[in-house]
């Protein structure tokens, strides 16, 4: 079945781009330039997925997901400023699935599409009673991840992560001791042969420890072998 994503940003070099991409991957679109007129539609008619820009006039991203929210759990992914941890913090904490950095590439875009369409379908189906292989929840110590549901946590406390910081952890703590290295955790998190640096996947740890850190100051379950790699070690 084929899939329809909203694209909501006020600018509309972005949406014709966006929604040129998509259909070319056999997605169906709808487009919308500001958040006010958005919020209906995506109540009364919800896509399977939804991108908002966060910076925009009349109602912010942040603002029609806080209100999208109270009525609908569709996914939604954000477009954020460069490096602005505190759009990606708001809007995560808000109920946001992932969000990707302006500039961006539309590959990469596509690719966390289909990685929350793929989560959402299998939650659909743990919900519904259907068993597959991917629902089976990761322990390791203090850690818990159940992929079907995009669930982390540590100790009892939920750690919220992006789609592409479940992955990398997934991958670390699927094998705990056993040493992944950066172009490993590249392939685990993303996919359709995007080349990202190394430098990227050092960010996305970072990142990981530092939402692990909030719960928990002394969490050191991921341990960096400089020149080798990153590893999860279990407790």
């Amino acid at each position: 079945m084929t899939a329809t994503i909203a694209l909501v940003d006020d600018d509309r070099n972005i949406l014709t781009s966006v929604s040129i991409a998509l259909q070319a991957e056999g997605f169906l679109t709808r487009v919308y330039s500001d958040g006010e007129t958005a919020l209906k539609a995506l109540v009364d008619n919800p896509p399977d997925l939804a991108i908002f820009d966060v910076k925009m006039p009349r109602m912010d991203g942040l603002e029609l997901l806080r209100r999208l929210r109270e009525k609908s759990q569709i996914p939604v992914i954000f477009l954020t400023s460069k490096d602005d941890e505190l759009d990606e913090a708001l809007g995560l904490a808000m109920g946001a699935d992932d969000y990707i950095a302006k500039p961006f590439s539309q590959r990469l875009l596509i690719a966390r599409i289909r990685a929350i369409l793929r989560r959402t379908e299998l939650s659909h189906a743990h919900a519904g009673g259907e068993e597959a292989a991917s629902d089976t929840v990761i322990e390791r110590g203090r850690l818990q991840m159940d992929p079907a549901r995009h669930r982390v946590t540590w100790g009892g406390d939920n750690v919220t992560l992006t789609v592409t910081e479940f992955l990398i952890l997934e991958a670390l703590a699927q094998r705990p001791g056993v040493v992944k290295t950066r172009n490993q955790l590249m392939d685990a998190a993303y996919q359709d042969d995007i080349y990202v640096d190394d430098r990227t996947i050092d960010s996305h740890i970072k990142r990981v420890r530092r939402k692990f850190r909030e719960v928990d100051a002394e969490f050191d379950a991921i341990e960096t072998l400089y020149g080798a790699g990153y590893r999860f070690s279990e407790e």
